[in-house]
């Protein structure tokens, strides 16, 4: 399973998204914001994402700015991830 595949799998069941297939999460629609344009999260989904990346990935959020980077898209989301993972 690729890393994109799994951040979705992961979002919809830790962020508790109901009616949301992996399908339905396109790569580059923003996360945060209004739900007709992407997946439509707030800050409390923030801190559970934080905490998702830490639990399921090991990789740690070390500030706003890069959470702020990071939680764009699902392709940044995929990208910030591969790159803690890569030790970058």
């Amino acid at each position: 399973m690729n890393i994109k595949d799994e951040l979705k799998k992961h979002l919809i069941a830790d962020l508790h998204l109901e009616d949301i297939r992996p399908e339905d999460i396109a790569d580059a629609a923003p996360l945060f914001g209004e739900e007709a344009e992407g997946l439509g999260l707030d800050s409390l989904d923030a801190v559970e994402l934080v905490v998702l990346l830490q639990k399921r990935f090991n990789v740690t959020v070390k500030s706003m700015e890069e959470a702020r980077d990071a939680f764009t898209t699902l392709d940044a989301l995929a990208a910030f991830v591969q790159s803690r993972q890569s030790g970058a």
